[in-house]
Formats: structure tokens, sequence, C-alpha cells
């Protein structure tokens, strides 16, 4: 089944058990979607459906640490629920250990010494993490790694 197929059952299963937030969820990821969609003049597949997914939780991620840092908790606590029923529909995350070996076999590949060679470095990591990493955690390692 297509990530695409699941969100139509997960919608049609939400509006049933009256889940009024994780169809609100859903219906924005479909829009999002769909706007890529129009905005590409093409379907997306699941790999670009999981790349509207990875925008849409690093929005969500942002806004709740905004949320938090401005002392709106109820707007947070908002955010954070979006954020679980979007994390939902990514590949499991890697874990460091696993990350930092990726990291170490481009590094190697690329042949990197510095941190200026960093821009040939983060394009491959995600490439091959697909979805199953954040930016923020692979830029980190990648800084420890060539530091």
């Amino acid at each position: 089944m297509s990530l695409k197929d699941q969100l139509n059952e997960d919608m049609k299963a939400a509006m049933k058990a009256k889940q009024t937030e994780r169809l609100s969820t859903i219906r924005q990821l479909r829009s999002a979607i769909k706007n890529k969609e129009i905005e590409q003049q093409q379907e997306l597949d699941d790999e670009g459906i999981i790349s509207v997914i990875g925008t849409l939780v690093k929005q969500r991620r942002e806004a709740a640490q905004m949320y938090s840092a401005n002392d709106r908790p109820e707007l947070a606590a908002k955010e954070e629920a979006e954020l679980l029923v979007l994390q939902g529909y990514l590949p499991a995350q890697l874990s460091p250990e696993e990350l930092s070996a990726i990291v170490s076999q481009v590094i190697a590949e690329v042949g990197a010494t510095t941190l200026k060679d960093m821009g040939k470095i983060m394009p491959q990591v995600i490439a091959r993490t697909k979805g199953a990493a954040d930016g923020k955690i692979v830029n980190q390692i990648v800084r420890e790694q060539l530091s």
C-alpha cells in the first residue's frame, strides 16, 4: 500500500473514531502533498511524500520550540501532538550509532578532512538516510567527525 493510500485510510479511520486532532493533521498533510504535486506538475511517489512530511515535521518542531520559549504551552502542546501524528508516517529514525557509521563511510568515500568539505558530505548522507534522520542531528555528527 502506498503512503498516499495509507493516508486516505487513516483519514477515514480518524473520521469514524472522531479523532479531530489526528484528522486535522492528516488533512493538512494531504493538502501539503497536493500543493507540492501542483508545484511540480506531477504526482509524488512515496519518497516525495516522505520529503513533504519531513518538511512539516521540521516546521512543527520549530513552532513548538518557539511557543515554549514564548510561554505558550497550549500552542506548543498542539504542535507536538501534530508532530507525533506526522512522525508516524516517517520511516523509523536511525540511531546515532547507525548515523555515525553512515557519515564515516561518506567521509571516507569523499575524502573529506575539514569543515569546508561539509557541502560534499551532507547531500550524500541525507540521500542515504531518506527521511530516517533529522538534518540537525546529521549536521552535528558531521561536524563532530570533521573537527
